[in-house]
Parts: structure tokens; C-alpha cells; sequence
């Protein structure tokens, strides 16, 4: 497979009302043709936070905004563009960052969470901003090193904020 320039595709999700921003590194393939995050059936995001605030599984693009707003979630990825092979963010380079100032503005955004190293790598590399940051384990299908119960039990401290 050869690099491929990539472009993010679609917006972030927040409102006025978000109070932590959970960033991607980069949508994978079928997340920008979904123009959604989290769009690979075996990606266990959206398993992973029904499951840490004990709501039933999550379907549609629809069902998965409104629980993000109704749990005050923001959520966008800490690159915008960059060359890529894939989906994988091992082969992630020539990164144009995210631009997050919106977000942080327009919501009253008090913690922010990385899904993954990679992503945490991009945020502390290219973005600045007093809001802290940490690192949550990745829900890619690529991190089997982690089983669901223990990343729900890794996640459950995105509802102390």
C-alpha cells in the first residue's frame, strides 16, 4: 500500500455544553467515508463509553451524537491532514494539525483525553494549551494488548470530569 494524502473530512462534534474533549490521532478509512468518528465495526470507542456510563449499546450516527452531548462530550482527532497508509497510524507523516481553538472556545472544555499514544504524540507536539491532557489506551482493533473490560476499567476516569 503507498501513502496516500488524507485529508480529515468532517467537523468536530461539541456544543457549548462540552465539558472534555476526547481526540483521535486520524479518521481511518471507514470513519471519513462514514464522515463520523470511530467508524470501524472493530474499533471499541463507542462499546467502550456506552459501557463506562452504563447505557446500552450504541447503533446510529444519530444515537452516538446524542449521547456524546448528552454526556457533555467533545470529540475531534489532533490531526487534520497528513500522508498516511491506510488507516494505520504507524505510517502517520507530514502531520498538519487539528485546529482545536474552536472547540476549546465555544465549550466550557476542563480535561482532555487521547484515544491512543499516537494521537497523544500529535497533540503534544503540535497543539498549545493550558487545558491537561491524558492518555487513554487506544480502542483500535490494533491495541488486542487490551481486552474491552480493561480499557472500560482504563476509561471509567473520563466521568470524574
Amino acid at each position: 500500500m503507498e501513502y496516500a494524502r488524507a485529508t480529515h473530512g468532517f467537523g468536530p462534534l461539541y456544543d457549548s455544553e462540552s465539558r472534555i474533549l476526547i481526540l483521535g490521532s486520524f479518521p481511518s478509512i471507514k470513519s471519513r467515508e462514514q464522515a463520523f468518528f470511530y467508524g470501524h465495526p472493530q474499533n471499541r470507542f463507542w462499546k467502550v463509553l456506552a459501557r463506562v456510563y452504563g447505557e446500552e449499546e450504541l447503533g446510529s450516527i444519530e444515537e452516538k451524537s446524542a449521547f456524546a452531548h448528552r454526556h457533555h462530550i467533545a470529540l475531534y482527532d489532533s490531526i487534520e491532514a497528513c500522508d498516511i497508509k491506510g488507516s494505520s497510524d504507524s505510517t502517520i507523516k507530514n502531520v498538519e494539525p487539528a485546529d482545536l481553538s474552536p472547540i476549546i472556545a465555544a465549550g466550557q472544555i476542563g480535561r482532555i483525553f487521547t484515544n491512543g499514544k499516537r494521537s497523544a504524540e500529535m497533540f503534544e507536539k503540535y497543539q498549545t494549551t493550558e487545558i491537561p491532557m491524558i492518555c487513554l489506551p487506544s480502542t483500535s482493533p490494533a491495541n488486542a494488548a487490551w481486552s474491552l473490560d480493561r480499557l472500560i476499567e482504563a476509561w471509567k476516569i473520563i466521568l470524574d470530569y
